[in-house]
């Protein structure tokens, strides 16, 4: 049975307010900036947000008043630095206060891991030492064989959302390059939304099960959107774009040029096909692929 859906869609059946979301899993690129803007334009309240990076998409969300809590290792953008709606949430409640848990990105990895194993927690000694401990009362301290150890509690998503490169209808999906903690969140989440550059047969994924990310039964939507991770990159496809970060940076430093920048590029922005003509055609093509790297073939024969 097909589980392609639009992104409207997707949305508003899976992520509720209320609903705890991992996203932009794969750090600094395949971040699913598509399917932020529409959980922007469907006014979603109360949401936690769970992931590494994540870049500015966790900037907008919390700027955009989505968001109540974040369970992160960072937030705020690569390039420039600081995330401004971010910074303002927290020393200031604009547009209101949230909640912050922090993690190191090895953490967050071993918090999903864990629910990905059923287990209720996964011991570290990485972060002995550090402030985090103190800063995030979830991260509880023990002893084993006589010498401490850090218990990372299971950390399970409601809805965990990928962008990958190519997927079948069913949700089988392939994705390569860095995918940092994206197979991990996948099998920790309840639910899982796939947002795809390609739409392809499944003949296509079967022929290198080695890159399928992960079980298509745990898949609820797939959503065909081309660079609907724009601007981050998507190995194979484009490149990162870092004129828009700057951009993004620079009318950002004001809750009013924020509001601005959201009217322009998300909240009068209904499609993703609107967003990519607003880009124009030169820039799309300026961001494409221009020396291709294919992998040897395998064969997968006996």
């Amino acid at each position: 049975m097909s589980k392609l859906v639009t992104m409207q869609e997707a949305i508003a059946r899976f992520v509720p307010n209320g609903t705890s979301v991992a996203i932009g899993l794969a750090l600094e690129p395949l971040i699913p900036y598509a399917a932020a803007h529409e959980i922007i334009r469907q006014k979603r309240r109360g949401l936690t947000l769970i992931g590494p990076i994540s870049d500015i998409l966790f900037d907008q969300l919390i700027g955009a008043g989505c968001v109540e809590r974040v369970r992160a290792a960072w937030v705020g953008n690569v390039s420039e630095g600081l995330g401004h709606c971010y910074r303002r949430s927290v020393e200031k409640a604009i547009p209101h206060t949230i909640t912050v848990e922090e993690h190191s990105n090895y953490t967050i990895a071993l918090a999903l891991l864990a629910a990905s194993l059923d287990a209720p927690y996964i011991p570290t000694r990485s972060l002995l030492g550090s402030d985090i401990p103190r800063q995030n009362p979830t991260l509880r301290q023990a002893e084993f064989d006589g010498s401490p150890v850090l218990l990372v509690p299971a950390l399970r998503p409601d809805v965990t959302i990928i962008h990958v490169q190519r997927s079948d209808e069913q949700g089988n999906a392939h994705m390569w390059g860095s995918i940092g903690v994206s197979e991990e969140a996948m099998l920790a989440a309840h639910d899982v939304i796939l947002v795809a550059e390609e739409i392809v047969p499944h003949s296509v994924i079967i022929s290198d099960p080695n890159r399928v990310l992960g079980p298509s039964f745990k898949v609820r939507a797939v959503v065909h959107e081309p660079l609907g991770a724009h601007p981050s990159p998507v190995q194979g496809y484009y490149n990162r774009d870092h004129v828009f970060f700057h951009d993004y940076h620079t009318r950002t430093r004001s809750a009013e040029g924020f509001q601005s920048w959201l009217e322009d590029w998300v909240l009068n922005i209904p499609t993703r096909a609107a967003y990519i003509a607003q880009l124009g055609k030169e820039r799309v093509e300026m961001l494409g692929v221009k020396e291709h790297r294919l992998a040897a073939p395998v064969d997968y024969g006996y």
